[in-house]
């Protein structure tokens, strides 16, 4: 596979992806809502994610990066590159899917603890509650005690609406009026 160059259209490789969400001083603007970061992912990476979701990349799973890489194209990039739209979470499934296999075989033992927990969090992004007690044990397990915080509260989340409420309007669906209450007090969670 070709190397990427910003917005050249070619599909990246694992290691593209990592150096690029894992470069010095990138932790900073992760989880940072930044017109600049989403722009900056989506023309190096759309046209990977693109790929992803039609399984042309999932043989990256087989080793322990590319299962990390899959899990961020799948999961986070989306988050940026369409922040505020219903297809930012059109691949959460496959992300699932990937970091389930990948946990099965072990492949997260052989990442990194800085960088495991992206691995992780599609489980802390999905709406489904053995997904959230399952990356709730994960982060524990670890030792990543900030993310088990953030997992924790997601889990509690799931476990209070059953859903995420901060996602209704995107992805057209009815607030319930305890959600609706939620989302208007001081303790929303607006992702």
């Amino acid at each position: 596979m070709a190397e990427t160059a910003v917005g050249d259209g070619s599909v990246a490789t694992p290691k593209d992806l990592l150096d690029f969400w894992f470069a010095a001083g990138m932790q900073k603007r992760w989880f940072r809502a930044s017109p600049t970061l989403d722009d900056e992912i989506r023309q190096r990476f759309e046209t990977s994610w693109q790929a992803a979701t039609m399984h042309e990349l999932d043989h990256w799973a087989d080793d322990p990066e590319g299962a990390l890489a899959l899990a961020i194209l799948l999961d986070q990039f989306p988050l940026n590159m369409f922040r505020g739209q219903a297809k930012a979470f059109a691949s959460e499934a496959h992300a699932i899917e990937i970091t389930l296999a990948a946990v099965e075989r072990g492949l997260d033992k052989a990442i990194p603890r800085d960088r495991v927990a992206f691995l992780y969090m599609p489980l802390m992004h999905s709406e489904n509650p053995a997904h959230q007690a399952l990356s709730v044990e994960l982060y524990e397990a670890a030792g990543l005690n900030a993310n088990a915080r953030f997992a924790r509260h997601h889990r509690e989340l799931i476990r209070r609406f059953g859903r995420f409420p901060h996602r209704n309007v995107i992805l057209g669906r009815q607030s319930t009026s305890a959600e609706l209450d939620y989302l208007a007090s001081k303790e929303a969670f607006t992702g």
